[in-house]
C-alpha cells in the first residue's frame, strides 16, 4: 500500500494511505536514500510504500523517488541537512517588513534554494495593513526588484478577503511549502485560506520582535477546495548546501542569463577581466543589490537588512 507523509516527529510518521486512512507510521529498519547526509531520512510530501503488520503497527519499507525537495541546514549538525519537504508545485515565502523584518538576504537565499532544486518559488509580503507610507513604499520598491526578474510577488493582509481568495488561487490543485520566519503569519494566513483548519497561532515576542514557534514540525494539510499546503517551522537562518560557488550564479536567474557572455567560462563575477556581470552592474542591467547578494552568498556571508538601500 503506498502513502503520502503527512507529519514527521523524527521517530514516528503520520501517513495518510492510499485508501484515505491516516496512519501512524515507523521506518523498517535503516533505510538509506542515497550517500547524502540528512537529518531526516523520510520527509513531509514523500511518497511511500506501507507494510501493515498483522500486530496492529505500520511500517515505511520503501520511499519513492523524490520529483523534488528543498533543504536548510540542520540546526544542530551544521554538516548535515534537514529535508523541509519534497514533491512539490511550488513554494511560497511569506515575508514581512515589520514584526518581525525579512531580510533580503534571507529571501535571496530562499530563492537561491529553490533554484537549485527546481522548486517554482513565489514571495507574499504579509502585513500590509500595518506598514505606514514609508514603509509601503519600500515594499513597493522591493517588490519592482523581484518581480523585474521574473518572481511572482504579492502585498497581502492575512484579514482582508479579497487578499485571501488571491492566495486560495495560487495554492489550487497544486503542493504548496509555506515558509518564512516565525511570526510572519504563514499559520494565520492558512486558518485564513481553509476555514476548515485550525491551526495554533502564537504571538511576537516584544523584546526581539521575533515570533514565538508555534509550529514544531513541518506539516502537510489537505485543503477543501484542492491541493495541499505544507507548513513549516519558523526558519531564523537558511543555509545553502550542496553548493558549489561556481554554482551559485547559476541560481540567480538575471546573472545566469548573462554568464555565457563572460570571457572566462569559470568566471566567479568578482574581479575577473572582461565579466559581463560585473559590466551589467555597472550599467544598472543587474541591480547592484541582487549583486552584493550574490557576493554575501559566495562568501557565506549572512546579508544583514541595514546594508540594503532600495534605489
Amino acid at each position: 500500500m503506498q502513502g503520502l507523509v503527512m507529519k514527521s516527529t523524527g521517530s514516528w510518521y503520520l501517513v495518510k494511505a492510499e485508501n484515505g486512512a491516516i496512519l501512524e507510521c515507523r521506518l523498517k529498519g535503516k533505510i538509506r536514500l542515497d550517500d547524502r547526509k540528512t537529518t531526516n531520512p523520510v520527509a513531509v510530501g514523500d511518497i511511500v510504500d506501507l507494510q501493515l503488520d498483522k500486530d496492529g503497527s505500520n511500517q515505511i519499507i520503501n520511499i519513492h523517488k523524490r520529483k523534488n525537495y528543498i533543504i536548510r541546514k540542520s540546526i544542530n549538525l551544521s554538516k548535515q541537512a534537514h529535508i523541509i519537504a519534497s514533491n512539490l508545485d511550488q513554494a511560497i515565502l511569506v515575508a514581512t517588513l515589520v514584526a518581525p523584518r525579512t531580510s533580503l538576504g534571507f529571501i535571496d537565499r530562499f530563492l537561491v534554494t529553490a533554484e537549485a532544486y527546481g522548486i517554482n518559488a513565489k514571495i507574499v509580503f504579509n502585513k500590509c495593513d500595518v506598514l505606514d507610507a514609508e514603509m509601503i513604499e519600500l515594499q513597493n520598491d522591493i517588490i519592482h526588484l523581484y518581480t523585474s526578474i521574473g518572481y511572482e510577488c504579492y502585498s497581502i493582509s492575512s484579514f482582508n478577503k479579497d487578499d485571501v481568495e488571491k492566495i486560495k488561487l495560487l495554492l489550487k490543485d497544486k503542493t504548496t511549502l509555506l515558509s518564512g520566519h516565525s511570526g510572519v503569519g504563514k499559520t494565520t494566513l492558512v486558518n485564513a485560506i481553509d476555514n476548515n483548519l485550525d491551526l495554533k497561532t502564537g504571538d511576537i515576542s516584544s523584546v526581539h520582535l521575533k515570533g514565538m514557534h508555534t509550529t514544531t514540525f513541518a506539516e502537510l494539510f489537505p485543503l477543501s477546495f484542492g491541493g495541499n499546503i505544507i507548513d513549516s517551522p519558523g526558519i531564523k537562518e537558511l543555509g545553502l548546501v550542496e553548493m558549489k560557488k561556481e554554482e551559485v550564479g547559476h541560481y540567480f536567474p538575471e546573472i545566469r542569463d548573462l554568464m555565457n557572455d563572460c570571457k572566462f567560462n569559470n568566471c566567479l563575477h568578482v574581479n575577473e577581466p572582461s565579466c559581463a556581470i560585473l559590466k551589467a552592474v555597472e550599467e544598472g542591467v543587474i541591480s547592484s543589490e541582487r549583486y552584493q547578494s550574490y557576493l554575501g552568498i559566495l562568501n557565506g556571508e549572512e546579508m544583514d537588512w541595514k546594508e540594503w538601500e532600495i534605489r
